[in-house]
């Protein structure tokens, strides 16, 4: 279920009425049927809605299987026992439309710019012109920079400096976070499919979740889950310009220098260096104490410890041994077509 801090749950659907929203078909004689949540495949369960584009995922919903789920007509029949299939040409478009109905996120409401509700422990300085929602919490000793924008629910820890012009959404932050100027936390990560009128956008229902000591450079976007969470590990320090996709994991201890890049959904270890520029693709794995060279572009994973460079990045040695013998061709070409 997504945090209902951060989004409402509506009534429940009908099959019958998921079906006029999505253009799915549904079983027959099962229009009477309710959810009440979206869910992924291996978070299902009585009442959730699930989608399923490709026959690798079908298992992750094995153990605990949703009450409905969007797949294409070639899987209709290989749902597990229990799970009504509503078929779709397309099951993420359909699970978007049907997600943005459900979990329509919660956004600031009333005149007052520091919400009634909002929850500020003694010590607490805000700056001029910040904005705090309903329901969100500041700890004692933080402070919070001017036209800093605080949305609801969201969960401040003690003695954080929040500079200013930042926007922090869907987020929960621990005890001694540092946010310079014009950052902004935990918007909507990208994530698009096609619909029947266009490209829409896929519902992101995950958080940001930044851990005790975290340090975040001016102008850096850290994008909230898609329904996993963003999450940064302890004493991380990450530059100025630099982005991070959603639902990525970093570990404790990594330090990224600025206009760093990582993708969507990726997995990195505990002590990780990454170089100015450096980028990463989605759903690539950082071991352990991996390092990554400026401008260095990494397409697969990296074990545990390596230093890689390049692009696309490899073992810094192998790649410096290729830079160096390109040199060397390049010269020796040049120099036959002077003689």
């Amino acid at each position: 279920m997504p945090d209902p801090r951060f989004f409402e749950s509506m009534a429940p659907l009908t099959l019958e009425a998921v079906g006029r929203l999505s253009g799915a078909l549904i079983p027959e004689g099962a229009g009477a049927v309710r959810v009440d949540r979206v869910a992924i495949a291996s978070r299902g369960g009585p009442g959730a809605l699930a989608f399923v584009s490709a026959p690798a995922f079908l298992q992750a919903m094995a153990e605990v299987p949703p009450t409905a789920c969007f797949v294409p007509e070639a899987l209709a029949t290989s749902l597990p026992p229990g799970c009504m299939p509503l078929v779709h040409r397309n099951p993420h478009g359909a699970y978007a439309v049907v997600a943005a109905a459900l979990h329509p996120p919660r956004r600031h409401v009333g005149a007052a710019a520091i919400s009634p509700d909002a929850r500020l422990e003694l010590g607490a300085v805000l700056g001029p012109g910040v904005v705090v929602g309903q329901g969100a919490s500041i700890g004692s000793g933080t402070v919070i920079g001017p036209n800093t924008v605080i949305g609801p629910g969201v969960a401040i820890g003690r003695d954080c400096q929040i500079g200013a012009n930042v926007s922090i959404s869907f987020a929960l932050i621990g005890d001694r976070v540092k946010i310079l100027a014009g950052s902004v936390i935990g918007e909507h990560g990208f994530g698009a499919t096609a619909g029947s009128t266009g490209i829409i956008d896929i519902p992101q229902l995950g958080r940001v979740i930044l851990q005790d000591g975290v340090t975040i450079g001016a102008c850096t976007t850290i994008d909230r889950g898609a329904y996993e969470d963003t999450v940064i590990g302890e004493n991380t320090k990450i530059d100025n310009l630099v982005q991070i996709g959603h639902n990525v994991r970093i570990g404790r201890n990594c330090v990224f220098a600025g206009q760093a890049g990582i993708s969507g959904s990726v997995t990195i270890g505990d002590g990780c260096q990454f170089g100015g520029r450096a980028g990463i693709a989605d759903h690539v794995n950082i071991g352990d104490g991996a390092r990554i060279g400026a401008s260095g572009g990494v397409l697969r994973d990296v074990p545990a410890g390596e230093t890689w460079g390049g692009f696309p990045a490899q073992p810094v040695q192998k790649w410096l041994r290729e830079v160096a013998w390109l040199s060397r061709s390049a010269g020796r070409r040049r120099k036959g077509a002077e003689s």
